[in-house]
């Protein structure tokens, strides 16, 4: 998806002049203020103990460490000599965009097998088996293609993976591998593996499973034939490199896929008959035992998910529970079978709001129409992830936001609806990731103020810190204005933050820069560190700046009305909710000069500066990085889930792509892009300097040679940053703009 644009991992808000410490866009850059999180955070199989990678600041160095859960010990696992090669940092992958996509997706450096006894390391697609007895490693991939989404049998006997679009199995650790799959040898066939649009936008992470009884496996098939492709090129070389990415825009065809089940020692594969259009999608499925599988398919229009159980001797399928909405539905991961295989739990807003629901299966007739139990959480608040469920106690822990929806806690709840309460006890935000027992979990906490820490609690005991903060104090750090706004609408709760200067001039008024996001999958006013590269915004206010951050209409965790009310149209809505809260805000800080505003995004926050320079004459300048211009030129499963199909919704593609508006721009626009975005590809800038040029509307353009969408490392987010700054300075400090906000050329 559109992605909120933070380079800087970092939230803080202003301290003063006198006793902090002077911040430099350099310190920002560098992105190690508040040191480093541990990272690839894993549970062992037997839940005794769980796992992480602890690297120094910069990133470089690290040790797998491993806490225990009974004790609550701390012990390295791997010392620094052994991970340095058999974990290297992703930094040192040279290809930017290889490296964008394992962290992007949290391709993992090890994974544990299931006896707990060994762990296997992925070394950028060379797979190396470890046993923690003998802390000796033995390599057992050596192909020159990459090795990808490595897997356990459940037996740990053998090791499933992808290789050139294909299933291989081999014994470990010493067996010969062998090709399960073979459909053709045209690579427009992913078996097992999964594509670009299903990662960003479905966020699948695997697409093959071992059967319970490891007997099989089952997958999905992409036939991405249909599929256009973009060429994403390398201009660095002496000869310019293309790499073709299939990439559907709203209309094109999507990727057809197939559900099949193999012999996990090879033969024919069986197909599932699953009662599907062709460019439907298949976004999670799974085993329920030996022989039954689960499958979600997902409509085109994403307005209907249908659960179905299939057979896999006999291949057919039946549905046993359909979600409808007016809207979309959400894909999540909130669904969760029992080991007994008659009762799941799933997620809806069909209330209103995102809740979970229990519901029942007949264990004689499993493929009967699966019935609703109860509703498990209700209430004016969201669930943002089911986390945990011990059936035993028929428990079920969730994040949620009932108290506040800038902040995230973790609860426990009966199963019957009854007894939910917060476990979790800091202000601010927490997610967790339980052990497969659920008998313990880790809490990830941060605050605005307050960088991440990792803590090994249980549910009916208190924590214990694995990590904590870096000392900060030194800073100083206040509070920004935390703001209760109205939209456009004249109704409708807004929430904001306000960041000022630090003991401005009182003759002086104070020029506003916006940072919206604005999307329909964001939320940027969070009680969290590092929510929209927050150091940035610091940084800009000690420069005199005021820095004010609206969450529109149309963002996320709010409920479905507050969301859906973007459906078929891009733009209007959110522009004129950051302008309502704009006036508010001036009317109530009488010190800002709304005669000089600025405003700077990335992702759909850089389509917000598209669309507000060409639909407003408000803004005396705009920094627009890796915009959308044109959304017939996004991905098909985000944008039609929003905006539909461009043969039924024309109207709604034309009004919200500011590709069109060009002639109407008002205010000093400079576009930044990364000519290998793979997400937001650089053809939207490109069209759009284009359509600038035809209408004779000055723009400046910076080009970031071989970044991707989140535009990283030092040099290349040093520059940006301050670009950003050299280009607000210019025309809002500088008093060049025209009253009515329209900046002098």
């Amino acid at each position: 998806m559109l992605r909120q644009f933070a380079v800087a991992l970092l939230f803080v808000s202003l301290a003063s002049a006198q006793s902090a410490p002077q911040l430099t866009i350099e310190d920002i850059a560098k992105g190690s203020l508040a040191g480093r999180t541990p990272e690839s955070l894993k549970w062992s199989p037997d839940g005794t103990k769980v796992s992480f990678i602890q690297r120094n600041d910069a990133g470089e160095r690290g040790e797998l460490w491993y806490v225990d859960v009974a004790s609550g010990k701390k012990a390295v696992l791997v010392s620094e000599s052994k991970l340095t090669s058999l974990a290297p940092p992703t930094s040192k992958i040279a290809d930017e965009r290889t490296r964008e996509w394992r962290s992007r997706y949290g391709v993992s450096a090890y994974h544990w097998s299931p006896d707990s006894k060994v762990l296997l390391f992925d070394t950028n697609g060379q797979f190396t088996y470890f046993k923690l007895e003998t802390g000796v490693g033995v390599q057992i991939t050596y192909s020159p293609d990459p090795s990808l989404d490595p897997k356990f049998s459940h037996d740990g006997k053998r090791l499933a993976y992808i290789r050139k679009h294909d299933l291989w199995v081999r014994r470990v650790p010493d067996g010969d591998e062998k090709q399960i799959t073979k459909i053709t040898d045209d690579e427009e066939f992913i078996d097992g593996e999964v594509d670009w649009v299903y990662a960003e936008e479905l966020k699948v992470r695997s697409n093959y499973f071992w059967s319970p009884d490891d007997r099989q496996i089952a997958y999905l098939q992409m036939n991405e034939k249909p599929v256009p492709a973009y060429p994403i090129v390398d201009y660095s070389q002496l000869h310019a490199r293309a790499d073709m990415q299939k990439y559907p825009n709203p209309g094109d065809p999507n990727p057809e896929v197939h559900l099949g089940v193999i012999d996990s020692g090879g033969g024919k594969s069986k197909w599932i008959a699953l009662p599907m259009e062709r460019d439907d999608y298949i976004p999670r499925f799974g085993w329920v035992r030996p022989g039954l599988l689960w499958v979600q398919v997902l409509n085109r229009a994403q307005n209907q998910l249908t659960l179905f159980l299939a057979d896999t001797g006999t291949g057919s399928a039946k549905p046993v529970l359909t979600e409808k909405s007016e809207v979309w539905v959400n894909v999540n991961d909130n669904f969760h079978l029992f080991k007994s295989g008659d009762r799941f739990l799933w997620s809806s807003w069909r209330d209103g709001h995102t809740h979970l629901y229990l519901y029942s299966l007949d264990p004689k007739n499993p493929q009967a129409e699966a019935k609703l139990v109860n509703q498990v959480t209700k209430g004016d608040f969201e669930v943002t992830s089911l986390d945990g469920l011990d059936e035993g106690k028929n428990i079920a822990y969730f994040t949620a936001d009932p108290n506040d929806p800038r902040q995230r806690q973790i609860f426990s709840i009966n199963l019957d609806g009854s007894g939910m309460k917060q476990i979790s006890k800091e202000p601010g935000t927490h997610s967790s990731t339980f052990a497969p027992n659920s008998l313990a979990y880790i809490d990830r906490y941060s605050a605005l103020y307050t960088p991440p820490r990792l803590s090994l609690c249980k549910p009916t005991a208190e924590c214990s810190a694995i990590s904590d903060f870096k000392d900060l104090s030194s800073y100083g750090f206040e509070p920004p204005q935390w703001l209760e706004l109205t939209a456009a609408d004249g109704k409708t709760k807004l929430y904001g933050m306000l960041y000022l200067p630090p003991n401005p001039a009182a003759e002086k008024k104070i020029p506003v820069i916006l940072h919206p996001y604005g999307g329909p999958s964001g939320q940027s006013v969070r009680d969290e560190w590092g929510r929209e590269g927050g150091l940035l915004q610091v940084y800009l206010a000690r420069k005199g700046f005021a820095v004010l951050v609206v969450d529109n209409r149309g963002m996320a965790n709010r409920g479905r009305d507050f969301n859906a009310v973007l459906k078929n149209k891009f733009g209007a809505v959110e522009l004129a909710d950051q302008l309502a809260a704009l006036d508010e805000v001036a009317k109530k800080y009488p010190q800002l000069d709304a005669t000089r505003v600025g405003i700077y995004g990335g992702s759909y926050g850089g389509f917000m500066v598209l669309y507000a320079l060409t639909h407003s004459d408000r803004f005396a300048a705009g920094v627009s990085i890796a915009p959308v211009s044109n959304w017939r030129l996004y991905d098909s499963i985000y944008t039609e889930r929003y905006l539909g199909l461009p043969s039924s919704n024309e109207a709604g593609y034309t009004s919200g792509s500011p590709v069109n508006d060009a002639a109407r721009l008002s205010g000093a626009l400079r576009i930044a892009h990364g000519t290998s975005d793979d997400n937001v590809h650089a053809q939207n800038t490109i069209q759009m300097t284009q359509s600038l040029i035809k209408a004779a509307k000055p723009f400046e353009l910076m080009l970031y040679p071989n970044k991707t969408h989140g535009i990283t490392g030092y040099d290349a987010v040093n520059h940006l940053y301050h670009s950003i700054e050299d280009h607000f300075t210019r025309y809002l400090m500088n008093t060049r703009g025209s009253s009515n906000g329209g900046a002098t050329q």
